[in-house]
């Protein structure tokens, strides 16, 4: 990895997709919200999209079996498309009949496809009580929305994944307009998918189980699931475990998984995991999480003595180090959970939070820290910043690599600096900045890692110098010190030059203001 102060934040330049049909389809089918608030529009656009794509992922693998004169007959067994995770769709549920019947009256076509989510879930019982089925309410046009029907009808979710590339750029694009579109609520259950990439490529869950306890629309499950691919895994290689409080985000996971094929236990409903935990009993090699930022009023007070709470009770008025302990209760023991959290859980001294942190990095189980730019998340401006935290830094392997002992030291990096601006008030990690921060927690963990601190980015730092500053973990105060360390020999030049300017300046204004006295003593203002 090249060394040097990280890039200045810049302003990206205009982006050419040659597939760049997710905007104007946005744009398109926008329309059908009319006056609908955003939170309920979302289910009507991302349900029909789901459908679409079910029903053209049924009729390829119809055809598969058509194509074939003497294995015709499987067009017509379930187990020929269970074989291949793909759902049995209903004649009457598929996209070409609804497509015909999108123009009649009676019934409308929101009553069609009422009816044909009603039969899909009926055949296809993990789809259960998930499914959006109120496209017949008066306050949706039938007119509009038979308009966004033959408007998805011309996007085909073909590729060589069977789709699952274009649908998955179509549906989270949807789901990021729509966190957008929400404001702050949206963000319980949209991350900024830069932020999902970092996470997923510093922790690499190549193989084993992994678990997010407030896992929105699953978007850290579907990056694992990408990034083992890209590395030449298998779905196979790991077992995907969640949870979501939220009702309707809960039914947007398990569409959002269901439509890539991806097989997840994301418990029997939707629960609290503080107050009803669905997975009581998993201990995780990977957590990935993006709990919500400095969630009060969490109902601290039921949850007294708590086995979870091996470094302390958090306090009632935020739940960052509940988050913390939660994670950390559920990590197996060569673990590691990287998750998203509000920068003053790095240096808050209230209400018990300090002596938790404390607790934290003496039981040595922090790894890394990374702080990140401003301005990644659209439904908020809290500064944030990353944690890692491992049960045991002793030893390990990861994918054949043999991780060093870690045992004493946490790795500082400040990210901060890093990032395009994507839009005015949005920013954006690079593919190349998520490598940076990436391979430098990489080359600093591994035996044979060549890692070297980075002025003003990077620092490895011993528990005993984070004790020294109060058990403060923002990493500013850490790699800046390396920063000034570099030029404490240019200092005494910088301050000669420096002094040498400013008496330059000074003997000027001293001229200057001779000269306004003479000026104005010759139009009989001076003194």
């Amino acid at each position: 990895m090249a060394r040097g102060r990280p890039k200045q934040v810049a302003v990206a330049p205009e982006k050419s997709h040659p597939r760049a049909f997710e905007a104007p389809l946005w744009a398109a089918a926008d329309k059908l919200r009319g006056n609908m608030d955003a939170a309920e529009y979302k289910h009507v656009a991302l349900g029909l999209i789901f459908l679409k794509y079910i029903s053209d992922r049924f009729n390829e693998r119809k055809a598969e079996a058509e194509a074939d004169p003497e294995n015709a007959f499987l067009a017509e067994e379930r187990d020929w498309y269970a074989a291949e995770s793909v759902f049995w769709v209903p004649e009457h549920a598929r996209w070409e009949h609804l497509k015909e019947n999108a123009t009649s009256t009676k019934p409308t076509i929101g009553e069609l496809i009422d009816t044909a989510m009603l039969a899909i879930e009926s055949e296809n019982p993990s789809l259960k009580g998930v499914l959006t089925k109120n496209y017949a309410r008066p306050e949706l046009d039938q007119t509009k929305l038979a308009e966004v029907v033959k408007l998805f009808s011309d996007l085909a979710f073909r590729d060589e994944h069977h789709g699952q590339d274009v649908l998955g750029r179509v549906y989270e694009y949807f789901l990021g307009q729509f966190a957008v579109a929400e404001g702050k609520r949206g963000g319980q259950y949209y991350t900024a998918g830069c932020v999902v990439r970092l996470l997923v490529a510093m922790i690499e869950p190549f193989k084993g189980r992994v678990y997010d306890p407030c896992c929105g629309s699953g978007g850290m499950f579907v990056q694992s699931e990408q990034f083992i691919e890209a590395h030449e895994g298998g779905r196979n290689d790991i077992s995907i475990y969640g949870q979501e409080s939220n009702p309707t985000t809960w039914r947007l996971a398990k569409m959002n998984l269901a439509i890539r094929g991806i097989e997840a236990n994301l418990g029997t409903k939707w629960a609290d995991s503080f107050h009803e935990d669905m997975h009581p009993g998993i201990k995780a090699d990977y957590v990935l999480a993006n709990p919500p930022f400095n969630q009060s009023d969490w109902g601290q007070e039921k949850l007294q003595g708590d086995v979870r709470w091996q470094f302390g009770t958090p306090p009632s008025g935020n739940a960052n180090f509940g988050w913390v302990q939660h994670i950390y209760h559920h990590l197996a023991p060569h673990g590691i959970a990287g998750f998203v959290l509000a920068n003053g859980s790095l240096s808050s001294q209230q209400s018990g939070e300090g002596e938790i942190r404390q607790r934290l990095i003496e039981k040595d189980v922090i790894d890394c820290i990374v702080a990140l730019p401003g301005q990644l998340f659209s439904t908020t401006q809290i500064p944030v910043c990353l944690w890692f935290v491992a049960r045991d830094k002793s030893n390990g392997i990861v994918k054949d690599k043999k991780l060093r002992d870690r045992r004493g030291d946490v790795l500082f990096i400040d990210a901060r600096n890093l990032g395009v601006m994507e839009t005015r008030t949005l920013k954006e990690l690079t593919d190349e900045d998520v490598a940076t921060i990436a391979s430098t927690y990489h080359e600093w963990r591994e035996k044979n890692g060549k890692y070297e601190d980075v002025p003003g980015f990077a620092k490895s730092v011993k528990i005993e110098d984070v004790a020294a500053k109060r058990y403060v973990l923002n990493p500013g105060m850490y790699v800046e010190q390396a920063a000034l360390a570099d030029d404490e020999e240019q200092f005494a030049d910088k301050m000669t030059q420096l002094n040498a300017t400013l008496k330059t300046q000074m003997g000027r204004r001293n001229d200057l203001d001779m000269e306004v006295r003479r000026q104005l003593k010759k139009v009989g203002y001076g003194w």
